[in-house]
């Protein structure tokens, strides 16, 4: 729910914090003191287009704030998660927009795009009203809405399995066959390639392993007269190693008897003269090494060369050389197989086609029996609301020949508004009021399957009185039993049944002689008050007040 809404500087709104309860809450107040400002700051948070017109004269930015408590594994929460936005506890909405034009965004403080904001706002709050672009006209959400309603989810997601399989299976048949016909053009040059590759046999990482051996052996000259030279210093006249043979001999007859003061420095010239004899041998493996037969080298070079024209001539690099002899093997087993893999490839395309048309042929059959259920459960919120001579359908248009991920089915919600009228989509309803009241009848029947949690209605009650205002609070109050609902309403029946009651009023500030816009919620006395006023109008008499009690009492 939208547990709270904070407006800085916008248009006659300098300062407004709003802490929202749950059920029902309507806003009520004289007409122009400010009810659409209040929606407008709520449609910028959600991702509304920027204005700079919003900002209050004289200031430099506008802000709006709204905050949100959803449950676990809210669909909100799954999209700011996906996108990599915090969203442990409260999701915070803020919107700032510029004087100077440009807005920004944030959700939990981390900068958002307005295309992520809307996205995620979507979630989190619907807008009805009495303007065919809001929520329910949209043609494209009729058909989730129909299967929200009839609970055909489960097969939704197993139609889109189905259909993602068929589609996989087609791509990959598709693709065999212009493998097969690119290896049918190419039979020839394939056939060369493949003999060259495989008679080249090239290997992983061999450009690298051949480069550093050629070198080495290019410069093996260089490395053996290094190590000639250390041999020969090594060796000198052999007088260091008789030295070291001489002393160790000495002491080694002198060891005994010393009592072991000897013992670490005849095995220090024992290791020294053992390490003078191994490095000695270093040497000499070291030059034996180096050693290469000049027919090597060509070789090595040759098979480098090789590998390198060949390289240019498939245009890949010597590295990939392997691959390329895969994949020209691979497009002549598409000629050589007589036709095995085309066969297998067609087989599993039919069966998952058949599979996908089987499961979407039965979502359109349950797709039409939810619509005439839903048609019944509408219908019979008309007459209360004063459309009791409309009509409304829900339409599944089933066409094989576009099929999708959502089965074959296109939906659409129709009315007439009078007897011997063709039906005709939502939008094209001339009256806002009759819409809006539409848009309620439809709520009411789908709010728990399918709806966002927060609710808002803006003025639907416009142009009705009586029993049918009466109505329409009964439904609000209904929809406010398992959502937050809010609503803009001048009509005493509908605020009468509100949880909570805020009056929005416009005055001039003293300090700035500004007309400023003020939203107060109501006390029980205070909204005895503002009920009198609604229906007696300017002047609020005993008998408005007394009405205004009768209205009260009769929402226990």
């Amino acid at each position: 729910m939208l547990t709270a809404l904070s407006i800085r500087d916008i248009v006659l709104i300098e300062k407004l914090d709003l802490t929202l309860e749950g059920g029902l809450t309507v806003l009520t107040g004289e007409t122009g003191a400010g009810k659409s400002i209040l929606l407008d700051s709520l449609g910028l948070a959600l991702g509304a287009r920027g204005d700079s017109t919003l900002v209050r004269s004289g200031q430099a930015k506008g802000t709006v704030t709204a905050a949100f408590a959803l449950p676990e594994g809210h669909a909100a929460r799954k999209l700011l998660k996906e996108n990599d936005v915090e969203c442990d506890g409260e999701i915070i909405i803020r919107r700032v927009q510029n004087a100077d034009g440009p807005s920004r965004a944030t959700i939990n403080d981390q900068p958002v795009s307005l295309n992520l904001l809307r996205s995620v706002a979507a979630e989190l709050v619907e807008i009805h009203g009495q303007h065919a672009d809001r929520a329910l006209v949209d043609v494209s959400a009729h058909r989730r809405l129909l299967d929200a309603f009839g609970g055909l989810q489960a097969q939704v997601d197993s139609v889109a399995k189905l259909w993602k399989t068929a589609s996989d299976a087609a791509d990959a048949l598709e693709q065999h066959r212009a493998l097969m016909a690119k290896a049918e053009a190419e039979r020839d040059y394939l056939e060369h390639a493949v003999a060259e590759l495989k008679k080249l046999a090239p290997q992983p990482n061999e450009e690298q392993q051949l480069a550093e051996a050629r070198q080495l052996m290019m410069q093996s000259e260089q490395y053996v007269g290094a190590l000639d030279e250390a041999e020969q210093a090594l060796a000198g006249d052999g007088a260091a190693e008789a030295k070291i043979n001489a002393a160790l001999r000495r002491l080694e007859r002198r060891k005994d008897g010393a009592h072991g003061k000897l013992d670490a420095v005849v095995a220090t010239l024992d290791r020294l003269l053992a390490e003078y004899t191994e490095a000695g041998r270093a040497l000499q493996e070291a030059r034996r090494s180096f050693e290469y037969d000049p027919r090597e080298l060509e070789q090595s070079e040759e098979r480098l060369f090789a590998l390198r024209a060949a390289a240019r001539k498939y245009r890949c690099t010597v590295d990939d050389l392997a691959s390329v002899q895969q994949r020209f093997e691979t497009e002549m087993q598409a000629l050589t197989d007589g036709g095995a893999k085309l066969g297998k490839l067609e087989s599993a395309h039919a069966e998952a086609k058949a599979a996908f048309e089987v499961a979407a042929d039965k979502l359109s059959a349950a797709r039409r029996k939810a619509a005439k259920a839903l048609d019944k459960q509408v219908a019979e919120e008309l007459p209360a609301l004063k459309l009791e001579k409309a009509r409304f359908e829900t339409q599944v248009q089933s066409d094989a020949s576009k099929p999708g991920s959502h089965g074959v089915d296109r939906v659409e919600f129709v009315v007439a508004t009078n007897p011997g009228t063709p039906l005709s989509p939502l939008m094209k309803i001339a009256s806002g009021g009759e819409l809006a009241r539409f848009m309620l009848a439809l709520k009411v029947v789908l709010a728990a399957k399918g709806s966002a949690p927060v609710l808002i209605f803006d003025e639907i009650d416009t142009g009705v009185g009586g029993a049918v205002a009466d109505a329409i609070g009964k439904r609000l109050a209904r929809l406010a039993e398992g959502l937050q609902v809010l609503a803009v309403t001048h009509s005493p029946q509908v605020a009468a049944r509100a949880v909570q009651q805020m009056l929005i009023s416009k005055m001039e500030d003293v300090a700035s002689k500004r007309m400023v816009t003020r939203v107060q919620p109501l006390s029980a006395q205070s909204r005895r008050e503002e009920l009198a006023r609604m229906l007696s109008g300017a002047t609020v008499t005993d008998a408005a007040r007394a009405q205004a009690d009768q209205l009260l009492a009769g929402q226990g």
